[in-house]
């Protein structure tokens, strides 16, 4: 008589899916394509995103009937046919109960639906608003019966289902889903579940990048299991579905605290699935070895539970190997900058109809690091296809206008065909931004040209002085700040005009069908100062890098010097910021901080105080203070911040119509999703910066009480005495 060691075996699938909002053929076609991936691993648990259906990015399209009804047909689709036998799946979608929407996971198993979990937790802060769109689950005592739609009842011969907050039982092991938000929240349902037996959590997300987050989350998903034990599987999206947004995908798995599969942060995959191999003994011996876990589970909160007679585990087989713990893949944040934007970039051209993107190279930091960005998206779109991705090469012969069956196979020949550069010189320009932007182009393959915009300037002034018999002067020549300020935005704007033009002609020149998307190039800190013309070359189709702050960029041009190689991006990178927008003489040079009257350093701490830590202008001051006041007196550093919160408010009116950017930064000014605002202020702020005022007074009065009184001491021949554990209260200041 043979015996085995006692073993529950368990193989789970999750998956990254490049899901695009309220396209159902192409959500659908992901879906149906990870599901047969897990099975054909042998997995007999498949997650999926958060609203993986519909796509998360529907935003008010929630609120139509049509979606919520074209969900439920996808979802009987997948009913009907053999996808959900022999495999226990979660699908996320909306679904109407009542008077109210959900944002809901639904579990189905073997042509049914076994649960309908609503998102208890909403996402509402930052770039959600799901509180607009759903209501949130708040009935914890019991699970009620959802009556499907007639459509769906008759099909799937099933009039009810449960519906709630609560898991499933097998027979051999329980499994719960926990959405998104849930897990981060102050009692995440984990918690409660585990000690309710729950051993397999299964979390669909939304969740998009943001520079240097990943290592956040996993420490979450770490954290949960690490000390109660479980296995602990999160589905996320990858790719932009529409908007702003670059989800991230990392799709994981991790057991008792360790993560024994990861799938990738950054790729041009529509799928790609996580799967592991895992022994819930494992969990449950690490359960039993905890005293404070055992005293707790005994007296728990009962979670409601739906009873499913079906095994989902193996058991011990040596043909059948565990899956062992990983290190975690992390990106630099360089990486970060060169991959995020890169695969959103990509996304957007193959969706959008466009026929490749046309960028003004200046020769500057900004635009060369979003030339530089396209160049490692043709770098990406080549390593895929090399890989042997059919999708890709399919999408990049249709842009790139290959036939014959030819495809890419050269990152710089494939820029060269969709990737169109313009150097948009005047008289103010320098040889050397020309030579930059030249020298870039020829690195990474683009079709460059240089073109002069002084004779439409000229036309422009000469125009102007017919009008008014008055023709401005630059502040050099002996003209004034207004007469210097419109001369520069003349220049500006007729970038921007020529930009669109380019962009909406070259390909009938280039006898090639649709259109050029025009990027743009500024930065997330120019962008809160203001230091940018309103509808300039800021102003584009879309921007990659318009929530990257100019140090991000400037670290990312050295490291894509060494990896991307473009060579020319150290150069770059060297040369002082400076916009070219007025004479270069020999006594006078303009330079960016020294036009804004602050460093971009400053200004990427003004930002994260503003937005990350919500400092107003009095908070900003005082932070300060503790931060620069070794170096700078009260009454500078006071001078610092009104000089910042003036221009900020002055021109805040720009982020209204800021181009839609790349979101990478969690102190972005943007004004239509992320940081609401007002934008019209009384920009002399008289009430905060009187408080300000007052208390530089205070702390100048107590400098003042403090040397005094050392100054007296001294006197005394040094014999005063200072009470233990007195402070000087201008310490730090």
């Amino acid at each position: 008589m043979r015996h085995f060691v006692k073993m529950r075996l368990l193989k789970v699938a999750t998956c990254n899916l490049n899901q695009w909002a309220m396209d159902f053929d192409c959500n659908m076609k992901n879906i149906k394509e990870s599901i047969s991936i897990a099975k054909e691993s042998g997995a007999v648990i498949r997650l999926g995103p958060e609203l993986e259906i519909t796509g998360y990015g529907c935003e008010d399209h929630f609120l139509e009937l049509d979606t919520v009804t074209h969900a439920w047909d996808c979802l009987k689709e997948l009913l009907l046919d053999d996808w959900t036998d022999g495999i226990l799946c979660s699908f996320g979608m909306p679904i109407i109960k009542g008077s109210e929407r959900y944002n809901c996971q639904v579990l189905c198993l073997n042509r049914k639906i076994v649960m309908i979990r609503p998102k208890m937790w909403l996402a509402n802060d930052g770039n959600y608003r799901e509180l607009r769109w759903f209501t949130a689950w708040k009935q914890k005592e019991h699970l009620e019966d959802f009556l499907l739609p007639s459509d769906i009842s008759e099909t799937l011969s099933q009039t009810t289902v449960p519906f709630g907050y609560g898991y499933i039982q097998f027979l051999d092991t329980a499994v719960a889903a926990e959405v998104c938000e849930e897990l981060f929240s102050p009692m995440p349902p984990h918690a409660e579940l585990a000690l309710n037996g729950v051993e397999v959590f299964m979390n669909a997300s939304g969740s998009h990048h943001q520079l240097r987050k990943l290592d956040l989350r996993l420490r979450a998903f770490i954290g949960s299991t690490h000390t109660r034990g479980g296995v602990y599987m999160y589905s996320n999206h990858q790719g932009c579905d529409g908007g702003r947004l670059y989800y991230d995908g990392c799709s994981c798995i991790v057991v008792n605290g360790d993560v024994v599969a990861q799938s990738s942060q950054f790729s041009l995959k529509d799928v790609e699935l996580a799967v592991a191999q895992v022994d819930l003994d494992a969990v449950a011996s690490l359960r039993g070895s905890i005293s404070s876990f055992q005293e707790q589970a005994s007296c728990k909160w009962k979670v409601p539970s739906v009873a499913v007679p079906y095994k989902l585990c193996q058991p011990f087989k040596l043909q059948m190997s565990l899956s062992s713990p990983l290190k975690i893949q992390y990106h630099s944040p360089e990486e970060e900058i060169a991959f995020g934007p890169g695969c959103w970039l990509w996304d957007y051209l193959r969706r959008s109809g466009a026929s490749g993107f046309l960028l003004p190279l200046s020769g500057g930091a900004d635009s060369s690091s979003v030339a530089a960005i396209v160049g490692c998206m043709c770098q990406l779109v080549v390593k895929e296809i090399a890989n042997g991705d059919e999708e890709v090469k399919a999408d990049a012969a249709r842009i790139g206008r290959y036939t014959d069956g030819q495809f890419p196979t050269d990152s710089k020949e494939f820029a060269r065909r969709i990737f169109y550069t313009v150097f948009m010189g005047s008289e103010n320009s320098s040889n050397a931004t020309r030579s930059r932007a030249k020298v870039l182009a020829e690195e990474i393959g683009s079709w460059h040209l240089d073109v002069s915009i002084d004779g439409v300037v000229s036309a422009l002034l000469s125009l102007f002085q017919t009008l008014t018999g008055k023709r401005p002067r630059y502040k050099v020549d002996g003209g004034s700040n207004i007469e210097n300020l419109g001369l520069q935005n003349i220049q500006a704007r007729i970038r921007m005009v020529l930009a669109f033009m380019l962009a909406s002609l070259l390909p009938w020149v280039h006898n090639k069908p649709g259109f050029y998307l025009v990027l743009g190039s500024s930065n997330v800190d120019e962008g809160l100062r203001g230091y940018l013309t309103k509808y300039d070359c800021s102003s584009a189709d879309i921007n990659p890098i318009g929530s990257i702050s100019k140090q991000d960029l400037r670290r990312f041009l050295k490291w894509a010097a060494v990896h991307l190689g473009f060579s020319s991006l150290a150069e770059i990178e060297a040369a002082p910021p400076t916009a070219e927008l007025e004479p270069i003489r020999s006594n006078y040079s303009q330079l960016d901080e020294v036009d804004m009257g602050m460093t971009y350093e400053e200004l990427s701490v003004y930002g994260r105080m503003r937005k990350i830590f919500r400092c107003g202008p009095v908070s900003m001051f005082k932070n300060l203070c503790y931060k620069w006041g070794t170096k700078l007196s009260p009454a500078e550093i006071s001078e610092k911040v009104k000089h910042f919160f003036k221009y900020y408010s002055i021109n805040r009116h720009k982020m209204t119509v800021l181009t839609p950017s790349y979101h990478a930064e969690s102190y972005s000014p943007e004004d239509n999703r992320f940081d609401l605002r007002q934008f019209l202020y009384n920009a002399r702020w008289p009430y905060q910066f009187r408080k300000i005022d007052e208390l530089v007074q205070q702390l100048d009065g107590d400098k003042v009480a403090i040397t005094k009184a050392a100054d007296e001491e001294t006197s005394d021949g040094g014999m005063g005495v200072v009470a233990a554990g007195s402070g000087n209260p201008s310490a730090g200041f």
